[in-house]
């Protein structure tokens, strides 16, 4: 991997490769065994490159994240702004080819993008939804054509995506889906609904997986479809308010005879759900990621809390029970 550094900008573009480990490697600590788990140069998986990725983008978050994270938490949704500061430092879209509009990096360095933002608590920037599960939906099932249109603006951050899947009436059972995508000529057109979709205000572009199949089962006869804001018949319903993630927009989502052309089907019609279930794998591996990054984060700040904290004479560190 090699970063190139344009000003204020830094690439990572570290190919993907068998992986193997050097004695470099092995020198690494783990993160039980390093005086922070928040300290750059740990595990082994990692390299000095992901390191030199990891200590620009975590000045990155430092400077343009963590200071107005608290306000997107009172406006329910994150600037555009940092979405395009962000692209334009080649931090979205890590892990897609560059021959697609993509970075071009390894998945690990992608990992580190998500790994950094959970680890800051900077829940309302969901990099990692939009870089490593949606957009590789385009890269690895959309035509040429629509890789073209798409992916340089969503990895420049002018183009922020969403996917709607979880409807009123059905989640994770997509057997429940009530979505339809009727063809008719050269077009499809989308009736239904979605909610609780994350980046549902920003979205520019949002992944609909939508019924075309009329007979046997309905996860059998689904497909994808990228749905463009302002497309006629196209609306967001209100940012819904949560109990978490309060700076990430999340809205339900309203297609009323959304005309939409054949171009922005992905992929093969009737062809989504084996699509999902290959991408659904690493969506889990990103969700898991962030989580461990979160409560390694969320131990430190304990841990710097209690060395702090000074009650009964000394600090809350020092006390037995603590200390055990």
């Amino acid at each position: 991997m090699a970063h190139i550094v344009r000003g204020t900008r830094v690439l990572s573009r570290c190919v993907a490769r068998p992986f193997s480990m050097s004695a470099t490697n092995l020198n690494r600590p783990e993160p039980s065994s390093a005086p922070s788990m928040l300290d750059i140069g740990t595990r082994r998986i990692f390299n000095e490159e992901h390191d030199m990725l990891r200590e620009a983008f975590r000045k990155f978050v430092e400077a343009e994240v963590t200071p107005r994270h608290r306000q997107w938490e009172e406006d329910g949704v994150t600037g555009r702004d940092v979405w395009e500061k962000a692209g334009a430092a080649g931090y979205l879209n890590v892990n897609i080819p560059e021959e697609h509009g993509g970075v071009g990096g390894d998945f690990k360095s992608a990992t580190v993008v998500h790994e950094e933002l959970a680890s800051a608590g900077a829940s309302g920037l969901l990099f990692s939804l939009h870089s490593d599960i949606i957009v590789p939906y385009v890269s690895k099932y959309g035509s040429d054509e629509m890789r073209k249109r798409l992916i340089p603006a969503m990895t420049a951050g002018k183009c922020i995506t969403a996917i709607g899947m979880s409807e009123p009436g059905a989640g994770s059972d997509l057997q429940g889906l009530q979505t339809r995508a009727d063809r008719d000529g050269s077009d499809y057109i989308i009736n239904g609904s979605k909610t609780w979709i994350s980046n549902g205000q920003l979205a520019d572009a949002v992944v609909v997986v939508a019924k075309t199949c009329k007979e046997g089962k309905a996860a059998h006869g689904l497909s994808l479809f990228i749905v463009e804001r302002g497309m006629p018949g196209f609306e967001r319903g209100k940012n819904l308010v949560k109990i978490g993630m309060k700076a990430n927009d999340t809205s339900e989502l309203f297609f009323s005879d959304v005309r939409v052309p054949a171009m922005n089907l992905i992929g093969e019609e009737n062809r989504g759900f084996y699509y999902m279930m290959n991408e659904l794998p690493q969506e889990r591996l990103t969700v898991a990621t962030a989580a461990i990054s979160a409560s390694e984060a969320m131990f430190e700040w304990t841990r710097e809390y209690l060395a702090e904290r000074k009650a009964f004479g000394g600090p809350l560190s020092k006390m037995q029970l603590i200390r055990h």
